[in-house]
């Protein structure tokens, strides 16, 4: 009986002790962007948003996704791509003040091209 007692506690711990295996990280396929708003950076390539907004200010690959910011002297840009198809496509825009208020997209995009 003394065995037993130790021997059932020692099983139920390493039950709560399982280890779910590691998978290697997945590549995100998001589908094709719908139609966006004209003058919409959704569905661009980095390339092409470089090219209409100049060099980013940050760069972070953040699991599958890729973050680029642009900073303004009144707002902050930052758009995230994911892979759609065979390139990284901006699937999302935030756009906010630089007091971290949110701010419309066409006005932001129109005051960093402008800089």
């Amino acid at each position: 009986m003394r065995l037993i007692l130790p021997l059932t506690a020692a099983l139920l711990l390493s039950a709560c002790a399982t280890r779910v295996p590691e998978r290697p990280e997945e590549q995100v396929q998001l589908p094709a962007p719908k139609p966006s708003v004209p003058g919409s950076l959704v569905g661009l390539s980095a390339g092409e948003l470089i090219q209409r907004m100049g060099p980013p200010a940050l760069q972070v690959r953040e699991g599958a996704g890729l973050k680029l910011q642009w900073r303004g002297r009144t707002c902050v840009l930052d758009a995230y791509l994911y892979l759609q198809g065979s390139a990284e496509r901006v699937a999302h825009v935030d756009t906010r003040l630089q007091n971290g208020n949110d701010t419309p997209q066409q006005a932001c995009v129109a005051s960093l091209t402008r800089s």
